[in-house]
């Protein structure tokens, strides 16, 4: 993209500089850089937290003579939480900001965690999930949004899944530290560090972190703060009285525009395919350690290890999948994704039996299913405008959220009733398969509306969309 002498787009003219013309037109500075990493920092420390409840379910079941049962309704609080958590900070930080949600979401879900390490029987524990959700639940859309909002559009998508490894970085590295130390310290130890990373994290937000120029343009901030930021992006750039603009900017509800236009289908499509992919997700993340032992008989510390392959899949898909999408479409991309994950699901019940072969199917299958999850997840940031960014992207997580309720349960109610640990993995490539015709649903009516490059800003309706 061109860019004049003053460090401004050529294709700024007298009405104001758009800002993600602005963005789109420089190099990554090291701003960006350092809100990536952050943003990459809280997303792993939310997804240690969120998956060590199912490393540390079967010692917590051991410790207090649980049935397996009753495991069900601890992993359902939190992700009730998360759902609640989602729902509620979206709109509030499409009104007050992005960064100043994150933050408190943070203090949020460290407070809570660090609380739930003194719990003394299963009710308080599940309470104090459920806080713990909360906080998590607004703390990772607004990670997306933030960070999507500030890179340049030929890399959001790539740019925004790197950062988004940090949750399956994150919940690997429970799996792998849980095995050590669950025999010799117990599961308490884990929460406490679960908790007292977020609040450590917060300060270090709240100082470093820039708030969205795009959320700033929208909400009417001086154009003076805005140039502040951009100027930190592009030193030479002189910004000295220039006017700022968002040309995605619409002035409606953030809510109602979920559900209008062309928007009302690709909505119901992206919440389809959320909700089946994070049912597949959490169940494998709350279950696969319980249902390890179950299946293959293995040990506590092997269960948690073989666990953990599938939130390492899960990082290395990521990155691979959002490459693969800013390359080509990314509908097919993800689509493929998510089949593969389902053939990888069914390989893993019919190899409980080979150590090496389900370890790889479980590997395959996170990079597969959680890989396509977090490009699922950049979708969604670049598919809504940036007045209701925040709000498109958090209830699009919770809808997820409530498939994740549902496979925490549904994999407590099938070990319940007895069915073979086998049967239940077979089961689950059932929603990994639906997720991936939802999408590629969504690719063809997207088609259908749209022309131009892979990321298409309609002008005529201010709307910004994947093709």
């Amino acid at each position: 993209m061109a860019v004049t002498t003053r460090g401004l787009p050529a294709e700024a003219g007298s009405h104001g500089v758009d800002v993600q013309t602005f963005i789109d037109a420089h190099a990554v500075s090291p701003l960006q850089k350092r809100l990536l990493f952050l943003c990459f920092v809280v997303i792993a420390i939310d997804g240690f937290d969120t998956a060590i409840i199912g490393f540390i379910a079967p010692a917590i079941r051991a410790e207090w003579r649980l049935g397996v049962t009753q495991l069900g309704p601890l992993f359902a609080a939190g992700l009730f939480g998360l759902m609640f958590g989602a729902f509620t900070v979206g709109p509030l930080a499409d009104r007050y900001g992005r960064k100043r949600l994150l933050v408190a979401s943070m203090v949020l879900f460290g407070a809570a965690s660090l609380a739930s390490s003194y719990s003394t029987g299963l009710t308080s524990l599940i309470g104090l999930r459920f806080a713990t959700g909360l906080g998590l639940g607004g703390a990772m859309p607004m990670t997306i949004t933030l960070a999507s909002e500030f890179c340049p559009s030929t890399r959001r998508s790539s740019l925004v899944t790197l950062m988004f490894c940090g949750f399956t970085l994150g919940s690997a590295v429970g799996g792998l530290i849980a095995a050590p130390v669950l025999p010799h310290f117990g599961w308490r130890v884990l929460l406490v560090g679960g908790g007292l990373a977020p609040l450590a994290l917060a300060p270090i937000l709240g100082v470093l972190l820039p708030e969205s120029v795009r959320f700033l343009v929208t909400t009417g901030n001086a154009d003076e703060r805005i140039a502040a930021v951009l100027t930190r992006i592009a030193p030479a750039a002189d910004l000295s009285g220039v006017r700022f603009i968002d040309q995605a900017a619409p002035k409606v509800s953030p809510v109602v525009q979920l559900f209008g236009g062309v928007l009302l289908r690709g909505t119901l499509l992206l919440w389809l395919a959320f909700f089946m992919s994070l049912l597949v997700v959490y169940l494998m993340t709350n279950w696969m350690p319980t249902l390890l032992q179950h299946a293959s008989g293995a040990s506590i510390g092997d269960a948690a290890f073989i666990g953990a392959m599938y939130q390492v899949g899960g990082t290395i898909g990521a990155i691979l999948v959002g490459r693969l999408m800013d390359r080509f479409e990314p509908h097919v991309v993800l689509f493929a994704s998510y089949l593969t994950g389902a053939a990888c699901i069914v390989l893993i019940s019919l190899s409980t039996h080979t150590r090496e072969v389900m370890t790889l199917a479980v590997f395959a299958a996170g990079g597969c299913i959680s890989g396509g999850q977090v490009g699922g997840n950049a979708l969604s940031a670049a598919f809504y405008p940036t007045a209701y960014r925040a709000t498109g992207v958090a209830w699009a997580n919770g809808v997820g959220r409530s498939g994740s309720i549902v496979g925490s349960l549904l994999g407590g109610v099938l070990l319940g009733y007895g069915w073979p640990a086998t049967t239940v993995y077979a089961l689950v490539a059932i929603p990994a398969a639906a997720a991936a015709i939802a999408l590629g649903t969504l690719g063809i009516v997207r088609r259908h509306e749209a022309t131009g490059s892979l990321w298409t800003r309609r002008r005529d309706s201010n709307q910004e969309y994947p093709r």
